[in-house]
């Protein structure tokens, strides 16, 4: 007599055909969501010769311009997305594109790349864009300075003094509506303007199971910098090496200025940051790495808590939220890389210095389009000038910014959604116990004590630190760049978790705080 078959319980009965009635109606309610009216913002169109467009890697014709052949190129393959026509893009040297057919892949967790709205990016020829190139070079004068030194340094207080009199600078402000040293370079989501520069989620050591994790990060020479000639530019933006090398630290340190953040979005995992972030609120309350109870709250939605025969694992549980992680980073790179290079094409922070260059130099007619007089005459340039005798914006790496796009950030849009996963599984409300302060040489850590900081707080000045760190510090994104990639990153992140909700069997209604303050709530009641 055969071995008879269990019989099959309601639990696990009809799995294939339930799991496509999950799949049929989350793709049918995502496809619904019309597409987002996406804009560039005009600078193609208006200048012939490319001069505000982005085109590094591209065989150029001179500083600030491209060879228009080579561009034609260029954009047969973003307008046919054939991969023999993105084979047969002209380039002006050996370093390659990166990753332009990465923003035609498609999403299964999520809604589609095109349906989530970036608005335009600054044009080239507005104040919004002028204001952000001055910032950019106050950030590469103030590279080496630590940023609990900033409220004495004489060239910090000059770029607080200058920004605040543009109107068109959309950094925090204090009270009285001015910028002060403290406040450069920070973005103004809730929280991010108490306590240090540095989140405490880039400081505090952890673990990685039994492995303990002190955040001492490789860096870079200080003073040091590149790009500053137009040899060494014009090379770069042909994709051709200068034969220069960065030139490591004498030892690993703690984060404390902008060329570390730099250095430590250099060769970081993309989504790095946030995964460490998890580490640390799995252990926030003790390091002790031989045990696995001292982690932050979860998020008072999560069905397990009180739970008296079953905790979250699988589904709900840490294994879920690291993985979930993973899960939106790449959903959100789709997303980000669809939007640079076949909405926005907007050109790097160093072509904005070239063009600055060129004014400054008497060149300025060899293009079509240059910055305003708001940067032009800025005392940023003159002392940017005055350090490095010369007018290009000075970069941390010898490469200068990567070879795609700057609008938005692929940093920034991760950010914004791995931020999001941890406030969906964890209580965005907890105080940061015993939290702590770089010393200004980053040799050591030392007790901070002013206003509390929470973990809302904390992950918002992460996502910034991280954005801004890979961006505005090294000199190769702009300020909206990343404001704008966070809001995107937490929208996409919004959208995988709304889809990911009808996948479990735990009933829950989870609420979380955006960066904008107000609460988005994920439910599958």
């Amino acid at each position: 007599m055969g071995t008879q078959l269990a019989p099959i319980t309601p639990s696990i009965a009809n799995r294939i055909e339930r799991m496509l009635a999950i799949r049929e109606a989350t793709a049918a309610g995502d496809a619904f969501v019309r597409p987002a009216e996406q804009y560039d913002n005009g600078d193609e169109a208006l200048y012939a010769d490319k001069c505000g467009t982005y085109t590094k890697c591209i065989q150029q014709a001179g500083i600030g311009l491209v060879d228009l052949a080579a561009y034609n190129s260029f954009k047969t393959a973003l307008n046919s997305g054939d991969e023999a026509d993105f084979n047969n893009i002209i380039l002006g040297g050996p370093r390659t594109l990166n990753g332009p057919q990465g923003g035609l892949a498609f999403d299964l967790q999520c809604r589609d790349s095109s349906q989530f709205l970036v608005p335009p990016a600054p044009p080239l020829a507005s104040e919004e864009y002028a204001t952000e190139l001055v910032e950019l070079y106050w950030a590469s004068l103030l590279r080496d300075v630590a940023f609990t030194d900033y409220s004495t340094n004489a060239t910090a207080i000059n770029a607080a003094n200058e920004l605040t009199m543009m109107p068109m600078y959309k950094g925090p402000k204090d009270a009285m509506g001015k910028v002060t040293p403290d406040l450069l370079f920070r973005g103004g989501y809730p929280g991010e303007t108490d306590g240090p520069y540095v989140s405490q989620f880039l400081l505090k050591p952890t673990c990685l199971g039994a492995l303990p994790i002190t955040q001492q990060y490789t860096t870079f020479k200080a003073g040091v910098d590149y790009m500053l000639d137009p040899a060494s530019y014009q090379q770069v933006q042909n994709g051709i090496s200068t034969g220069q090398v960065l030139q490591p630290a004498a030892k690993p340190l703690y984060l404390h200025d902008g060329r570390g953040l730099g250095a430590y979005t250099h060769n970081d995992v993309l989504y790095q940051a946030y995964f460490v972030a998890y580490l640390v609120l799995q252990t926030l309350n003790g390091i002790d790495c031989a045990v696995k109870d001292n982690a932050a709250p979860f998020n008072p939605g999560n069905p397990y808590i009180g739970n008296q025969t079953q905790n979250g694992f699988t589904t709900m549980g840490p294994p879920d939220f690291a993985a979930t992680m993973a899960a939106v980073a790449s959903e959100a790179l789709k997303a980000v890389w669809y939007q640079k290079w076949y909405i926005h094409l907007r050109h790097r922070p160093e072509a904005g210095g070239a063009l600055v260059y060129l004014a400054k130099t008497g060149h300025g007619g060899t293009v079509m389009g240059l910055p305003s007089n708001t940067v032009l005459t800025s005392d940023a340039v003159m002392q940017a000038h005055t350090k490095n005798t010369s007018y290009f914006l000075s970069q941390a790496f010898p490469e200068g910014s990567p070879a795609h796009p700057a609008y938005p950030t692929g940093h920034g849009t991760v950010a914004g959604a791995c931020i999001t996963v941890l406030k969906f599984f964890y209580d965005g409300a907890t105080k940061i116990p015993n939290p702590v302060v770089p010393k200004n040489d980053g040799t050591q850590l030392l007790n901070y004590v002013g206003p509390d900081l929470t973990v809302n707080g904390e992950l918002n000045k992460l996502a910034h630190n991280i954005s801004f760190g890979h961006g505005i510090h090294p000199g190769i994104h702009w300020r909206s760049d990343t404001d704008t990639s966070i809001k995107l990153g937490e929208a996409v992140a919004l959208s995988v978790l709304r889809d990911h909700a009808r996948t479990y069997n735990e009933k829950f209604r989870v609420q979380l705080m955006k960066v904008d303050g107000t609460m988005a709530t994920i439910s599958n009641e």
